[in-house]
């Protein structure tokens, strides 16, 4: 993979003669511009997708549903659809057992804050209760006296 560059990086400090953190990629602009115009011989400008091994490539398929799970083949990779947070989590525990890859999430991550998030959510209901019980007994006190 080549390292992309700017078009005359190499003669200008500022651009990135002897300061790599100044070598960033720009994208060639202007009317004569032989970069932008992709001239041979010149350095390739940067593309989505540019250095990708299509030989390896597996299909993509769209799961919205638990039943779409069953249907899968065996160089299949999901994407997870656009759903709500209660199947997404029936889902990537399935797939966890499974072994599949699912190309649009992080499941060991969604996982770990989903078990996160219910023992906050637990955590601030029992705090709620404790909470009115002591107020209670506070207003009881004011009143004896």
């Amino acid at each position: 993979m080549p390292q992309f560059v700017r078009r005359t990086w190499s003669r200008y400090a500022k651009l990135g003669k002897g300061r790599k953190k100044k070598q960033v990629w720009r994208r060639p602009t202007g009317r004569d511009n032989k970069m932008r115009e992709r001239k041979r011989g010149l350095p390739a400008t940067v593309k989505i997708g540019y250095g990708t091994d299509t030989s390896k490539k597996k299909e993509i398929k769209v799961v919205r549903n638990l039943k779409d799970l069953d249907t899968l083949g065996k160089n299949e990779v999901i994407v997870i659809g656009n759903i709500g947070k209660k199947k997404k989590l029936a889902i990537v525990e399935e797939v966890k057992k499974k072994g599949i890859k699912v190309q649009n999430e992080n499941v060991e991550r969604f996982l770990k804050t989903e078990k996160v998030r219910k023992e906050k959510k637990a955590g601030k209901k029992m705090e709620v209760k404790t909470g009115k019980e002591n107020s209670k007994t506070k207003n009881e006190g004011e009143n004896k006296k």
